[in-house]
């Protein structure tokens, strides 16, 4: 300890957010919460009140036989008592002690707290149920801090880009001429746009968007995805075909959160294709859903990219965009009832299907 230090005060290198002393070994019986000393209070009194009715009915029927068997079966009976109190605690209250300590922790904060199960059934399953709930509050809080970290870095980005621009027209770096303007310009919409791509994806997430349905010619609204591309895609050489399927009128979906999913594919479809390959883009009608397929035969994606790239920020090798647009069309279909997935592999292109049940929720 150094000279001027309390005992009871931590050192300066301890986290400020951890107890101080750090507990070494599960809480005793006399660290345990006012709610288990209740519990037990309670117990023993109906034990004893219990035990006080069977001694009284002991003692007026044994005052037949005489009064030493009397003496003796009052402490057996005694003994009796304080054995199943004694069981009785360390069955049930003892490890609800354990749950209720373990929720003070985890309302600390502190996501890593698991308790054990024992005891009866029923707070076997309590605990169990206990643990998974604080084993979900853990990656949640961890996801929470990944996407930060991640909004962070994406944010930096371009506005470190902007930055430098600035200063290096101010300093007389840069010329102040139109096209040093026009950069600092695209610099500010791509802000723009991850700015706007984060609050849909929030409120997505959260529900918050409601779907505004209505009766769909899907096959309308698929060619004009694709009219909305065709610019992109005649600068990277790609055709952008769509099948004429039939009977496309007439589903009940939002077609603008739906315009944006397959905008969002056709995209990224068009953009690992290389020049002189075709992205198609088809749907079929079946009896409780429909189906929709954009396919490319481009680089196709790696084997570890595929169980992550509906995760936020997630960037493959050739990403163009701020890695939120799969994310946010992922939510938009399942906001519908429907799903998606992926058939992808190295070299052979890529494949993305989104189902839309033809009964699903409604806005």
């Amino acid at each position: 300890m150094r000279p001027g230090q309390h005992r009871n005060s931590p050192p300066r290198w301890w986290p400020a957010n951890e107890p101080w002393p750090p507990r070494k070994h599960p809480p005793t019986w006399r660290g345990r919460p006012a709610f288990v000393r209740r519990v037990a209070f309670a117990f023993a009194v109906v034990l004893l009140l219990s035990a006080t009715g069977v001694i009284a009915l002991t003692w007026l029927a044994a005052g037949r036989i005489g009064g030493g068997a009397t003496a003796v079966i009052a402490v057996l009976l005694l003994m009796l008592v304080a054995r199943l109190f004694v069981t009785g605690m360390s069955r049930v209250g003892v490890p609800l002690g354990d749950v209720v300590a373990a929720a003070d922790r985890v309302a600390g904060g502190d996501y890593t707290t698991r308790v054990i199960e024992r005891g009866p059934p029923f707070l076997r399953r309590m605990a169990r149920a206990f643990n998974s709930m604080t084993e979900r509050l853990q990656v949640h809080d961890q996801q929470r801090r990944n996407l930060m970290a991640d909004i962070a870095h994406e944010l930096r980005t371009p506005l470190a880009v902007v930055q430098g621009r600035l200063e290096g027209l101010l300093d007389g770096v840069y010329p102040r001429d139109d096209e040093q303007l026009g950069e600092l310009l695209e610099e500010s919409r791509t802000l723009a746009r991850l700015v706007d791509d984060l609050g849909v994806l929030a409120q997505s997430e959260r529900g918050a968007v409601g779907l505004q349905k209505e009766a769909t010619d899907l096959a309308a609204l698929m060619h004009d995805a694709a009219r909305s591309l065709a610019e992109i895609a005649d600068q990277r050489g790609v055709a952008v075909r769509v099948d004429d399927s039939k009977d496309l009128a007439g589903i009940n979906i939002d077609p603008l959160r739906m315009r944006e999913v397959l905008t969002n594919l056709l995209s990224n479809a068009i953009y690992h294709s290389n020049a002189g390959a075709a992205v198609r883009l088809g749907a079929e009608l079946r009896p409780d859903e429909v189906v929709i397929r954009v396919q490319d035969n481009g680089s196709g994606i790696a084997p570890e990219d595929l169980p992550r790239i509906f995760d936020r920020f997630h960037k493959g090798a050739r990403s163009h965009g701020s890695g939120l647009g799969l994310a946010i069309a992922r939510n938009f279909v399942h906001a519908h009832g429907g799903t998606i997935g992926v058939d992808s592999a190295p070299g052979r292109g890529t494949t993305m299907t989104v189902t839309i049940p033809l009964g699903g929720p409604a806005g």
